[in-house]
Parts: structure tokens; C-alpha cells; sequence
């Protein structure tokens, strides 16, 4: 069984992380603020528990994820961690006055640009926020509305950086299984990550998406794991991927906890392991605000899930079958 802090070979770059990561899309106040004082005591506890994989994008807060976050780390050994970061937005001095989900906003505006000098804009810029001299993954963010020029022009910069030496992986980040199967067939990326499609209540992935990643040695991250909270708590107004679920996600939701139950185990320990099921999905990463969701997450990575359960939802129809060539 896997543990949190067990360090995992990711992408092809020589790079490790733990097999839980953090996600810290929450620390640029996503949908709710986050006091500094949190943000240091989450990170001080990652590291003291092991965890050695961070995620973050300029797009968090308009930056203040990276400020945050760098500000965390800057006090370790930079060989005790792990980071990524995305490219695909530069921020442009000035408040945004679009719709944001995020609260905790630095005084930017995210404009999407994935033109081969606007990542190398983006990348300098997140150094600078981070304090730090470098930055091991770079993802490109995102590119769902602009994908032709993500592939011709943004993919070709980042693997000159790759060649360069400035960045040991590169790779895509995106909510849409399709994307992440294209950028695996049309370019030689070494990570992906998929957010929400390979889960116990979404897995399109395992279509296109993961067979190719498998096949081509492409390094998968988990993520969005509860779908965006209605797997662990599958109550009216709870939400499936940022939006309010519906009837059939609730119910399908709730007749999932129903099969879990005879196990003992909680729905949050089901949905964290789901995704290292497969064999080309190497961690997970999930975003934390505090401490203590930390570590009720590493406490529910590290609980035992037995064979059965997984063949139980198996049986009932609940979650599709394995079928790895």
C-alpha cells in the first residue's frame, strides 16, 4: 500500500515526488480567503510529514499562490522539494476587473498568452513571485480555447527550456481528457495533468487518455479527485466540477457510499487512491487551505482500501473495469 510521503519516479526528467502532493490553487484564495499565517502552517506541516511535491500557477490569485508558496519554501534546502508551475497567462499589472473565483488576489490580470516569448515572460515572472531560482515541471495551462497554438508554439518553448536545462519535466495541465490525449500523440511531454477525469465518479480518461500516457511513458498526476467536493459530501447544492451537480451525480454519488460502506472505509480514502489504480497515474495531488485538511487527507491516503471494495464497485456497475494491455 502506499504511503503519502513515498517518493515516486514522475516524468523522465529524473525527478521524484510524494505520492500525495499539495495543491495550492486554495492558496490564492479560492473561493474563500486564506490567512498568511495558514498558508505557513500548511506548509510547514507538508514538510515536516513528507511531502515533497508542490503545485501552483501564476492563474492562482493572480499570483498570490506563487508569492505564497515561494515564500514557504524559500526557508528549506531547495533539494527538499519539488515544484511545478504553468504557463499559458501572464499577468498584467493592474486589478482585474473580470469574474474570478478567487478572493485573495494580487493586483494583476491573468491574460491568456501562448505565444513562445509570452511563456518565457510567464516562466521569469513566476521565479520572481516564487523568490527561487528555479522550478522543476512546467505545465501549459489551460489551453482548452487556444489549443492549435499551444501545441505549434508553446509546447516548442518549453522544450527548448527543457533543453536548455532551465526545467527538468514539461507537460499540460487541463480538466479535458481530450487535450491531455493530444498533447500525449502530437508532442513529447513527459507529465500530464488531467484534473477530475480519472476518478471514481469520472473516468473518460481511461478511453483515450491513460492507455496513451501508459503506452508512451508519459508520467500521469491525479487530480480533482472529489470532483469538486460532491464525492465526499453528496448533499443538495454541493458542487460536480465547479458547477451544482445534478440529480443523477448525487444519486450515483450516494449509491457509491452505500457500496463502501460494509468496508469502513470513509469515501474520501476511496476517492484519493481511485486514480493510482492505473499504472501511468503516479501521485495524486489534492488542494489544502490549512493544516488540518492536510492532515485529514494524509490520513485518508494512508488508509487501507481492501481488493474487494474496488471489485464490489466493480460488479455493481459503479466504476468501470480495469483492462491494462
Amino acid at each position: 500500500m502506499v504511503q503519502h510521503s513515498e517518493q515516486v519516479s514522475f516524468g523522465r526528467g529524473g525527478l521524484t515526488v510524494s505520492s500525495l502532493g499539495v495543491g495550492t490553487a486554495p492558496l490564492g484564495g479560492l473561493f474563500s480567503s486564506v490567512a498568511d499565517s495558514d498558508v505557513d502552517e500548511l506548509i510547514a506541516l507538508a514538510l515536516e510529514r513528507g511531502l515533497s511535491y508542490f503545485d501552483t500557477a501564476p492563474f492562482y490569485g493572480s499570483g498570490s499562490s506563487e508569492r505564497r508558496i515561494g515564500k514557504g519554501l524559500r526557508k528549506v534546502p531547495r533539494s527538499t522539494f519539488t515544484i511545478s508551475t504553468k504557463v499559458g497567462r501572464v499577468l498584467i499589472p493592474g486589478a482585474s476587473t473580470e469574474p474570478n473565483e478567487y478572493v485573495d488576489l494580487d493586483p494583476f490580470t491573468p491574460v491568456f498568452d501562448y505565444t513562445a516569448s509570452g511563456i518565457r515572460r510567464s516562466f521569469e515572472s513566476s521565479l520572481e513571485r516564487l523568490g527561487l531560482d528555479s522550478v522543476d515541471i512546467l505545465y501549459i495551462h489551460d489551453p482548452d480555447d487556444h489549443l492549435d497554438q499551444a501545441i505549434s508554439e508553446a509546447y516548442p518553448e518549453l522544450d527548448k527550456m527543457r533543453q536548455e536545462g532551465l526545467v527538468a519535466s514539461i507537460g499540460v495541465g487541463t480538466n479535458i481528457a481530450d487535450i491531455g490525449t493530444r498533447f500525449v500523440r502530437e508532442t513529447d511531454i513527459d507529465v500530464a495533468l488531467v484534473a477530475g477525469r480519472y476518478t471514481v465518479l469520472d473516468q473518460i480518461g481511461l478511453a483515450e487518455f491513460l492507455p496513451e500516457a501508459h503506452r508512451r511513458n508519459v508520467s500521469v498526476l491525479g487530480a480533482g479527485v472529489f470532483n469538486s467536493g460532491v464525492f465526499v459530501n453528496p448533499v443538495e447544492g454541493a458542487t460536480y466540477n465547479y458547477a451544482p451537480a445534478s440529480p443523477e451525480i448525487l444519486q450515483k454519488t450516494r449509491a457509491i457510499h452505500e457500496a463502501i460502506a460494509p468496508f469502513g472505509v470513509s469515501a474520501a480514502t476511496v476517492g484519493l487512491q481511485f486514480p493510482l489504480r492505473h499504472p501511468a497515474v503516479k501521485a495524486v495531488v489534492t488542494g489544502v487551505r490549512t493544516a488540518a485538511e492536510l492532515q485529514s487527507n494524509i490520513n485518508d491516503f494512508d488508509a487501507e482500501v481492501p481488493s474487494e471494495l474496488w471489485e464490489s464497485l466493480e460488479s455493481k456497475g459503479l466504476i468501470e473495469p480495469l483492462d491494462i494491455p
